[in-house]
């Protein structure tokens, strides 16, 4: 039997808030034959995220010692602080806390404005009882099933800076620069667009990217109630949107009767099966999914 392709799977708990019960299962792998996972997922109390690590490509630089992995492991880390410090602030008022005491954390022998520093999205929902707060900064989205009506909340602006991005190195006239020079040109090009008016926000090492999220409250209760949650990173909301095998309502379905680590199993399948579907410099990614249920209301 082939072995699971997940190294970290949570099982479920629970956690009661004043009138509903939240219960979470999640999953995360790093691509084959790649140690270190530059995903994170977590759950402390009320508040269960997905962090995606920004990989960063062989031979740049970041101007930081440290690296993804380390950047979302404390970026989850200072979040489960700030949720325990703060319970009743905002989401952004909390993840902007978050990436300050990060920024605190790298010492001084980082170079926090050059912009390669490690980066983050981030996709959170918090259990206040009766209603959902979330929070999706970057491309992590949150997959939502309320109301009897599948929807997802996105944020496109890193989609957006990569269409310019490639129209920037299109422009360029064919012959004068090979593969590697119009890569370069394009990490270049793309990494002046982060936490910028026009560009794209992430979490980094400025706290003001946090109130460029996309946030919302959604409620437990009532006929538009929530009733699953799935926050992924784009390594596993790659089955809809890059290799189109599933839609959203299928992708909730597959990890709520299989299983988190089933989904990305999907997944590494699909990297396997579909090369001519990659989008990206890498031909698999870390993937993780953070699937939270509600018990429906009572009579």
């Amino acid at each position: 039997m082939r072995p699971p392709t997940t190294s970290v799977a949570a099982e479920a708990t629970r956690v009661v808030g004043a009138a509903r019960t939240m219960r979470v299962r999640s999953a995360s792998a790093p691509p084959p034959g790649r140690p270190v996972n530059e995903d994170f997922v977590f759950r402390f109390g009320p508040l269960a995220g997905v962090l995606d690590g920004a990989t960063v490509p062989e031979g740049f630089d970041t101007g930081c010692v440290h690296g993804p992995s380390w950047y979302v492991r404390h970026l989850a880390a200072r979040l489960g602080l700030a949720e325990a410090v703060r319970p009743t602030a905002t989401l952004m008022s909390n993840l902007a806390a978050a990436i300050l005491a990060v920024r605190a954390d790298h010492g001084g022998g980082c170079d926090l404005d050059h912009p390669g520093t490690p980066s983050s999205t981030v996709c959170l929902l918090r259990d206040g009882g009766d209603h959902l707060d979330y929070l999706v900064l970057c491309d992590s989205p949150l997959v939502l099933d309320a109301g009897g009506r599948i929807s997802v909340v996105t944020d496109d602006r890193l989609d957006a800076a990569t269409a310019a991005v490639r129209a920037t190195v299109a422009a360029v006239p064919a012959g004068s620069a090979d593969r590697l020079t119009r890569f370069r040109l394009a990490v270049g090009v793309q990494r002046e667009r982060m936490n910028r008016t026009h560009g794209y926000w992430v979490a980094a090492a400025d706290p003001d990217a946090a109130f460029h999220a996309v946030t919302g409250t959604l409620p437990l209760r009532g006929p538009g109630a929530v009733r699953r949650a799935a926050l992924l990173s784009d390594g596993a909301s790659a089955l809809v949107e890059q290799f189109g095998l599933l839609d959203w309502a299928g992708l909730l379905d597959v990890a709520t009767a299989e299983g988190p680590g089933a989904l990305i199993d999907r997944v590494r399948a699909a990297e396997r099966d579909h090369p001519d579907r990659l989008r990206r410099h890498k031909p698999a990614d870390d993937a993780s999914v953070l699937l939270c249920e509600f018990d429906a209301d009572e009579p």
